[in-house]
């Protein structure tokens, strides 16, 4: 339904390697990075995707920005637990350690982080 997703954050190399790391246990992976000169907004924009499409981008932007909320699929709750470790290893805030958030239903099961931005990522499996 979506076919992609873009974001300013405020240092693009910062949160390129931010992503990079987190992404990777959901198997995304940065697929293209586009230099300063040649974005509208004159900041390096980067991709990241499966299977050569980038459908998560951040740009470089300066300003004010509201924090957004992305969750991503993981297949299994180990995904979960790797995407969650990752990010803090990456320099993210734990906002909900793994685990099982009952207020939705009982199999689903979440981890949450703030990104360098302080947008919140989550991760989550919703099967037994």
């Amino acid at each position: 339904m979506i076919n992609h997703i873009e974001f300013p954050v405020g240092d693009a190399e910062w949160s390129r390697q931010f992503y990079d790391a987190v992404l990777a246990p959901l198997g995304l992976s940065l697929v293209i990075s586009i230099d300063p000169s040649r974005t509208a907004h004159g900041g390096a924009r980067h991709g990241f995707g499966k299977n050569g499409y980038p459908s998560l981008w951040i740009h470089q932007e300066n300003g004010a920005k509201l924090p957004i909320h992305i969750a991503f699929t993981a297949d299994d709750r180990a995904t979960v637990d790797a995407f969650h470790a990752a990010a803090l290893a990456s320099g993210g805030t734990d906002n909900g350690a793994p685990g099982i958030r009952e207020r939705y239903h009982e199999n689903y099961y979440a981890a949450y982080v703030l990104d360098p931005d302080g947008n919140n990522i989550e991760a989550v499996c919703q099967r037994a």
